[in-house]
């Protein structure tokens, strides 16, 4: 139920302001005893030339409702605290008969492409690929929750001049027994160092753009060379998304845009809005902005000719909604000279184009770097993480069943989850120890709170008690607060969905995983008396909604730990 149109509706009976800006003045009392919702009076002051306190009790003195236990002024406020029974009925009667479907909107429909992932093919994926993976797995999994039909894309790099650096350094210092043995690494200690090396010796960059240039021109050795690379690279990525639980419906990379970029240089100069400049082919921003470069005075593609070729062909095949391109904060230039060129072109759908950014993993403050070597493979991190669930989970449950399965869960589920609560738009630090704690503001404590709501559930099944939604008439504060936290997993989904940010579906579910610990820890839950069946309705309910909010951020929740 939704308590708070229950409010404007009372307030809008007594004031003469539109409903919509009753909605947008609601508040919520800081201190949880002044009531669930506030309408501030000041906004009445100028338009009834009266004090605003008079304004408020005015009001409360006129509104009754059998939803709120109590509608009163306190100062220039009008507090409405909901009756606390109501809530905790209908909310669970809601949870327990939607299951998993709790939560489920239509705020939208049709095709939503989002560009995730992307590593470059020849290197190992590294923390800095975890973001985006995540991220955009994560907004995937709510937008599907609200209508849209989201279409995951990993953008391959497995083209562009590196590529060409990585063909010379193979011929300089390649063993192609090294490559098959273990592709990935030798390819990546090529690749650094070329870097080294091309620091002495600046004729070997020179080396790297021409074997870009053959690669583009299509000859033998560089595409065989290409093709290998690419081959082996995403074999490798497929394993390590398969211990993240994330699946992609394309991995068109740079790579299939190379013979659609032509149509779209030729497309900007029938349009004349393509000219020379330095050698160069660019299209102008605008004042004060730097032009766009499309071709290269050397005649070369780059970045944002294969994305304008991407962009077309994505809205020709799936003729989208909005697309999204989940890629770190330093890119947002190009997304704006992206969507700027294709409004030039007469494309209004790119105002349907966002770009979500997020910021970087660090190791004690410092950036990683892939091209000098200063990296932490994402494939040892998870490693790490499930060996870590695993020792806690020996010393904490021994006799556990399928104790494996659960260190992988929780493991890689921790790694998952200490991404996401941050938010996307900050850095953040890593550290391995914290991540995986059972303790504190982290996956495998809402994990385990989860499990101990299983728990309960089982041992009150031995006792021949269950679930039941007939005569709940729990008021209780603790009930109360882990009610309205479910009561309110509908608008943070929506919220979630409308910022393109998972970190408030991982905050909610820290904020009820700790209320339900309270609740559990003040409430004698198995107690065999008249309320047993709404007691265990209630844990059951807060199962469903923890197990669906990890869900939503690619988190599995065991039922036991």
């Amino acid at each position: 139920m939704d308590f708070k149109s229950k409010v404007v509706d009372l307030v809008a009976s007594q004031v003469d302001l539109p409903k919509e800006k009753i909605n947008q003045l609601i508040e919520r009392p800081k201190n949880e005893k002044m009531g669930d919702y506030a309408f501030p009076a000041f906004a009445l002051a100028k338009i009834v030339h009266k004090n605003p306190v008079e304004i408020a009790t005015s009001i409360a003195a006129n509104l009754k409702s059998a939803d709120f236990s109590t509608i009163q002024a306190v100062g220039p406020y009008v507090n409405f605290a909901i009756n606390h029974e109501k809530l905790i009925t209908q909310t669970l009667q809601e949870v327990l008969a939607q299951k998993e479907h709790y939560g489920d909107q239509k705020l939208g429909e049709g095709n939503v492409p989002i560009d995730m992932s992307s590593p470059n093919i020849a290197k190992p994926m590294s923390m800095g690929h975890l973001r985006s993976t995540v991220i955009g797995n994560s907004i995937a999994e709510t937008l599907k929750k609200v209508g849209y039909n989201p279409i995951k894309i990993n953008h391959l790099g497995d083209y562009g001049t590196q590529f060409g650096k990585l063909i010379s350094a193979y011929k300089h210092w390649g063993v192609e027994e090294d490559v098959k043995k273990d592709p990935i690494m030798s390819l990546f200690k090529y690749y650094v160092k070329f870097h080294e090396e091309a620091e002495k010796n600046p004729e070997l960059d020179d080396e790297g753009r021409s074997w870009f240039k053959k690669l583009e021109a299509g000859d033998q050795e560089a595409v065989e060379l290409w093709q290998w690379f690419r081959e082996v690279s995403l074999a490798d990525f497929k394993r390590i998304y398969q211990e993240l639980g994330v699946t992609f419906d394309s991995y068109k990379g740079e790579a299939f845009f190379n013979d659609k970029m032509q149509p779209v240089i030729d497309e900007l100069k029938q349009k004349k809005l393509l000219h020379e400049s330095q050698g160069a082919q660019v299209v102008d921003m605008g004042k004060d902005e730097n032009p766009a470069m499309i071709v290269k005075s050397d005649g070369t593609s780059i970045y944002l000719t294969r994305d304008l070729a991407a962009a077309i062909y994505r809205m020709n095949t799936y003729h989208f909604v909005k697309m999204i391109y989940v890629v770190g904060n330093e890119q947002s230039h190009h997304f704006v000279e992206l969507k700027t060129v294709l409004k030039k072109m007469g494309y209004d759908w790119a105002d349907e184009i966002y770009h979500v950014p997020f910021g970087l993993i660090t190791q004690n403050g410092k950036k990683l770097s892939t091209r000098k070597g200063n990296v932490i493979f994402l494939d040892q991190v998870l490693q790490d993480a499930v060996s870590l669930a695993g020792k806690q989970i020996e010393q904490k449950n021994p006799d556990l069943a399928h104790k494996e399965q659960v260190a992988h869960d929780v493991g890689v589920g921790a790694v998952v989850f200490h991404d996401l609560k941050n938010e996307r738009t900050e850095n953040f630090d890593f550290d391995l120890e914290e991540v995986v704690r059972f303790e504190g503001d982290t996956g495998p404590y809402v994990q385990y709170t989860n499990a101990r709501a299983q728990s309960v559930l089982r041992k009150a099944a031995k006792l021949g008690q269950k679930p039941n939604l007939n005569n709940i008439a729990l008021n209780d504060d603790w009930s109360f607060a882990v009610a309205k936290a479910l009561a309110d997993f509908p608008r943070i989904i929506a919220r979630s969905c409308d910022k393109f940010e998972p970190s408030v579906i991982a905050k909610y579910s820290l904020d009820l995983a700790k209320k339900f610990n309270k609740y559990y820890a003040n409430v004698k839950i198995l107690t065999d008396d008249q309320q047993i069946s709404a007691r265990l309705a209630l844990v059951q309910a807060t199962s469903i909604v923890l197990t669906e909010a990890l869900r939503l951020l690619g988190v599995n929740a065991p039922k036991e730990m």
